[in-house]
């Protein structure tokens, strides 16, 4: 199984399972839809916001996408004494430095 943490992770896994089934960039691209220089672009690792289109890569090449959900972090709250505090602690810490 692929851990995809960086849009390098997602371009890897994208232009080594298209490769594995001989499709070049212009027939995965017709397959789903959008420009060969979208296929490219996605290939290199850039930043893509159409999450849509995304999804279809991955049903076009027969990857299925898994989630894991884990802990989320609890948001800190402080209030304005605190954070005059902690700031001061910072600049002081900067000043030793």
């Amino acid at each position: 199984m692929h851990q995809l943490i960086t849009t390098e992770d997602f371009a890897v896994l994208v232009r080594s399972r298209r490769r594995e089934l001989k499709l070049s960039q212009a027939q995965l691209a017709e397959q789903i839809g959008v420009s060969r220089q979208w296929v490219i672009d996605i290939e290199k690792g850039k930043p893509r916001a159409e999450l849509a289109l995304v999804l279809s890569v991955l049903e076009a090449l027969g990857i299925q996408l898994q989630t894991k959900v884990g802990p989320v972090k609890a948001a800190v709250q402080i209030d304005a004494k605190q954070g005059e505090e902690k700031i001061r602690s910072l600049a002081d810490a900067f000043d030793f430095i």
